[in-house]
């Protein structure tokens, strides 16, 4: 059974964005927004091998701080079970068609999208609903086929960022299969990271060789007492380059809680500035210098000297 491409409308126009580019200029020198690198939409899946450690909320933090800079983003839940992507976004009483009507010719994809209520250059695309079933006619194929029909838009957004499951399996080979850049997520554990070292080789077999990673979690006064690897230990590991450096934030549980990504907070929290940080790196294709990692991963001091917020210029 042949399934045609759904008619795609343009997605609706971003609003003026100066007032919340301007909060994402700190630590720029003046720039509102960074240079946007390579030909877009840039498709970037967000993996991780080993659940738990921040990828879902990593996937919604870099979508909300993308569309805050004013470039158009879809977030794509890619998990066919388990989603979780729309309650980190706020979203989860706003999805009622998935890509998987879509392929079924029940709607068209611009139907499918949920505009966020907030910032309205950010997008979600679920794969399906709880407990239902992919068409089998497109398989491993299924997000490849979304990619394209987001790409072929007469209003295509810059980046297509697609939450993967947990795990290895055929959940993983569809998330990954139209994707050109990789976000590796993991915390500095050895689980964690024998899982991100497997995941890393998966993904360069695939063809995908633009992998960065995410080191989330960090406790820098444990790091300090050699409690816990550095993010400079774990790219030494990892061979890969360092996207951002996230440290432990209870503020994660909250914003979890509420449906709101930490880059919205005021006033800022420390996971919250590594994270828009980050954005910033994903958006100029750039990585974190081990002078930038130092300085993040030094303990903050009473009175706010050092340590996280310094980096970031000051609370």
């Amino acid at each position: 059974m042949a399934f045609a491409p759904p008619r795609l409308l343009p997605l609706p126009p971003p609003p003026a964005a100066a007032s919340t580019r301007a909060v994402s200029a700190r630590n720029h020198g003046g720039r509102t927004a960074p240079e946007l690198s390579g030909p877009t939409p840039r498709v970037v899946v967000v993996t991780s091998g080993k659940g738990g450690v921040g990828k879902t909320t990593t996937t919604a933090n870099l979508a909300a701080s993308l569309a805050r800079l004013g470039l158009p983003a879809v977030a794509v839940d890619a998990d066919a079970g388990l989603r979780n992507l729309d309650l980190l976004l706020g979203l989860e009483n706003r999805v009622h068609l998935t890509a998987a009507d879509v392929l079924a010719g029940d709607c068209r994809l611009d139907q499918a999208l949920v505009r966020h209520r907030a910032l309205h250059d950010l997008h979600l695309l679920c794969l399906s609903k709880p407990r239902s079933k992919l068409p089998l006619a497109f398989g491993s194929k299924t997000l490849t086929w979304v990619a394209d029909a987001l790409r072929r838009s007469t209003s295509p957004p810059a980046f297509i960022l697609i939450d993967c499951p947990a795990g290895v399996d055929a959940g993983f080979v569809t998330a990954i299969a139209p994707a050109e850049e990789a976000v590796l997520v993991t915390t500095p554990d050895i689980t964690a990271l024998r899982d991100a070292d497997r995941v890393a080789g998966l993904l360069e077999c695939d063809g995908i060789k633009d992998i960065k990673i995410v080191v989330n979690r960090v406790r820098p006064d444990l790091v300090k007492g050699e409690d816990m690897m550095s993010a400079l230990d774990v790219q030494e590991m990892l061979g890969l380059p360092l996207l951002g450096v996230v440290p432990e934030d209870t503020e994660v549980i909250r914003s979890t809680n509420r449906g709101v990504p930490l880059v919205l907070n005021d006033p800022p929290t420390p996971a919250g500035l590594a994270l828009e940080q980050a954005t910033w790196r994903l958006v100029e294709r750039d990585a974190m210098t081990a002078v930038m990692v130092e300085e993040q991963e030094r303990p903050e001091k009473k009175g706010g000297g050092g340590g996280f917020f310094s980096f970031f210029g000051g609370r």
